[in-house]
């Protein structure tokens, strides 16, 4: 009898092991499940900060976009920027990091030139971008918005041949720092520079952009302007 008794007792210990170890692959299979689940991805937009706009930041310098210096903070500066590597792209101008922005940027190599020699000022009206380029080299892409009907903005080769170190009051609206290649055709600081043409004729850039372009042997006068 004792026998049978220690034989029933075995029999339980062996079915609750059995439903331990069930119970055990029951929780594990979701871990495991979630780590294999695709990671969401993140879009960088105008107001992110943080090391991964550092990164992207540095990313687009490195490529030629102007941005002025990568502090983190996707500003103004950096949204044109990923917009005038859009626009090369051939991507959505929509001023956003997402994975097909990131994965463009990952493989993209710096934009070409048309000029060989010299510094050069290159304005590009199909990509809508202009060119800072150094003996065939670009150097720097800034983005622009140009003339809104065809031929407003003129083609061909011309050189800044006037400035004003100011904001004119033009009648057309208010032109910030202008520098003039070809009668009242100028590039110039302007309060909104969207992603397609809409200026009168002249080559909008950003505030901030046209400091950067009144900076030391950027687009001085005589600096030399190819339209395309």
């Amino acid at each position: 009898m004792a026998a049978v008794r220690r034989w029933r007792l075995m029999a339980v210990a062996a079915m609750l092991a059995a439903v331990t170890v069930l119970d055990l692959s029951i929780v594990a299979a979701p871990a495991g499940a979630a780590s294999s689940a695709p990671v969401a991805a993140v879009t960088l937009k105008k107001g992110a900060t943080g090391p991964e706009v550092t990164a992207l930041q540095n990313q687009l310098i490195g490529l030629g976009y102007w941005l002025g210096e990568p502090d983190g903070v996707f500003d103004e500066d950096t949204r044109h920027a990923v917009i005038a590597f859009q626009k090369l792209a051939g991507l959505p101008r929509d001023g956003a990091v997402g994975p097909v922005t990131q994965a463009a940027l990952d493989t993209a190599a710096r934009p070409t030139a048309r000029t060989t020699a010299g510094h050069v000022i290159e304005v590009d009206l199909a990509h809508q971008v202009l060119l800072i380029v150094d003996n065939g080299t670009v150097t720097e892409v800034v983005d622009v918005s140009t003339g809104r009907r065809a031929g407003t903005t003129p083609t061909g080769n011309f050189a800044i041949v006037r400035q004003i170190d100011g904001l004119r009051r033009a009648p057309l609206g208010k032109l910030y720092r202008p520098k003039y290649f070809y009668g009242g055709v100028a590039v110039h600081g302007f309060t909104s520079v969207p992603t397609k043409p809409a200026s009168h004729g002249c080559v909008r850039v950003t505030y901030t952009a046209m400091d950067h372009l009144w900076g030391p042997d950027v687009m001085p006068l005589g600096t030399p302007v190819v339209v395309y």
